[in-house]
């Protein structure tokens, strides 16, 4: 059974940072996408950041990029993102995602695997 657990989520002021991971388990995905979405309340969910199997390519929602650094550690099953410079409007459940294909993907739908998020509060 494949299961994406996310952890890392919290409390913080405005300007701070925080680090999410997400482990995998049940299945290698050295060889696939993996994925950074986030959900507010009252709104659909969107895309954050994507990471193909070759993990220099990369993909960044337009408002996070410079900010936000999507990463992944093929050895340790784990796919991380790095929230620097956090602004209120950053705060949601933030979810992992993995795809069955190397190359990453903004739209959710090309996304197989979920996690059950992790919730990010940005106070102002």
């Amino acid at each position: 059974q494949v299961q994406l657990v996310e952890s890392g989520g919290g409390l913080v002021q405005a300007g701070g940072s925080l680090r999410l991971s997400c482990a995998t388990s049940g299945r290698t995905f050295t060889t696939n996408a993996m994925g950074w979405f986030r959900q507010a309340p009252g709104k659909e969910r969107e895309f954050v950041a994507g990471i193909g199997s070759i993990a220099i390519s990369t993909l960044y929602k337009e408002s996070v990029e410079g900010r936000f650094t999507i990463s992944r550690d093929g050895a340790k099953n784990r796919l991380t993102l790095q929230m620097n410079s956090l602004k209120p409007e950053d705060t949601a459940v933030y979810y992992c995602a993995g795809r069955k294909y190397r190359s990453a993907s903004s739209d959710s739908r090309q996304y197989d695997y979920w996690g059950q998020g992790t919730q990010v509060t940005v106070s102002s």
